[in-house]
């Protein structure tokens, strides 16, 4: 028996323990969408506290 009889080419065989670039975003871009999100919401929080003070004044 050789390896063609098992062949299947609409399944194409990937080694199970490699991650592939499709699976995983690049680390610069985590990294930004991470500083991204704490600044959001920094910003937000210090909008907050403005018209928070502002409307009890």
């Amino acid at each position: 028996m050789s390896d063609s009889e098992h062949y299947d080419p609409l399944t194409p065989r990937r080694p199970k323990s490699a991650d592939t670039q499709e699976r995983r975003m690049p680390r610069g871009v985590v990294i930004r969408l991470f500083a991204y999100l704490v600044a959001g919401h920094v910003v937000a929080a210090f909008l907050f506290l403005l018209f928070t003070v502002a409307g009890k004044g």
